[in-house]
């Protein structure tokens, strides 16, 4: 059954950690058993801490049930001195540390049993989130509970059998957004392009797009079958539909761009 932790500690509130943090309060964490570890502390999470009765960069770090590390991943390798006493045999660990391994955790904190490494994507900041997730063996039922509790209260979370499905996973969720705003910036030099006031295009983009996501989103319908639905045989969607697909097109270049992050996703997890 999925819970929060009793205790945790957080380890990087940045943008990603602090909408975690939020969720996690929203969502019953304990305040006063929850201790945030960050050097370049922001104003708002002082605030944060203050008000809610979180402690922040404490002297003494208290042992917690779950340790979170959202800090950069480039800051491992520095920061993990003083995070390996935090680690004991029965703690869990949940890792948002693009491109660092199950290994990579493993041999930085030596005491790690359950280790759980998470891929979430920048919707999570706004709770919209789509987390890949995998657990080492040594992560108990409960664990997982604990894990998948923290993980959804910023979206949806999907468990993965194999590591090395991460970087696939990477590849559609984690970049996904990106290729998102990029259509969205496209429609926009594509209106202003066929005479729109470049405002209105802007604003027509960013409201289709939006608005085409919440309909998938609301809908149980395939995306394919939504597509069809807008598409009359011979009107004007059905015409520009032609020219996305000319010679493979939009579908061919979307399988090449996944495989090229998959490719880069697994070069920085070597």
């Amino acid at each position: 059954m999925s819970r929060l932790p009793a205790s945790l500690t957080l380890v990087g509130a940045g943008k990603m950690g602090g909408a975690m943090l939020a969720g996690w309060l929203a969502g019953g964490l304990d305040p006063a058993r929850t201790t945030v570890l960050d050097p370049h502390a922001a104003p708002d999470l002082e605030a944060l801490c203050a008000a809610r009765g979180l402690s922040l960069n404490p002297d003494r770090v208290p042992a917690a049930e779950a340790l979170v590390l959202a800090m950069k991943p480039q800051g491992l390798d520095a920061a993990a001195p003083n995070l390996a006493p935090l680690v004991g045999s029965d703690t869990l660990v949940v890792s948002i540390l693009a491109g660092k391994t199950i290994a990579d955790l493993r041999a930085r904190l030596p005491r790690a049993g359950a280790i759980v490494r998470a891929m979430p994507n920048l919707p999570a900041s706004i709770g919209r989130g789509a987390t890949g997730a995998v657990a080492s063996a040594e992560v108990d039922a409960a664990q997982r509970g604990a894990a998948d509790a923290l993980l959804r209260s910023v979206g949806t979370v999907e468990w993965l059998d194999d590591e090395a499905l991460i970087d696939a996973l990477t590849a559609v969720s984690g970049s996904g957004p990106a290729y998102v705003f990029l259509l969205a910036e496209a429609m926009e030099q594509a209106g202003i392009a066929a005479g729109l006031p470049p405002e209105m295009a802007a604003r027509l983009a960013r409201v289709t797009v939006s608005g085409a996501g919440a309909l998938l989103d609301a809908s149980d319908r395939p995306a394919a079958q939504l597509r069809q639905d807008v598409t009359s045989p011979g009107g004007t969607t059905a015409a520009a539909l032609a020219v996305l697909r000319r010679d493979g097109g939009l579908p061919d270049l979307m399988r090449e761009a996944v495989t090229a992050a998959r490719h880069r996703a697994g070069e920085l997890s070597g």
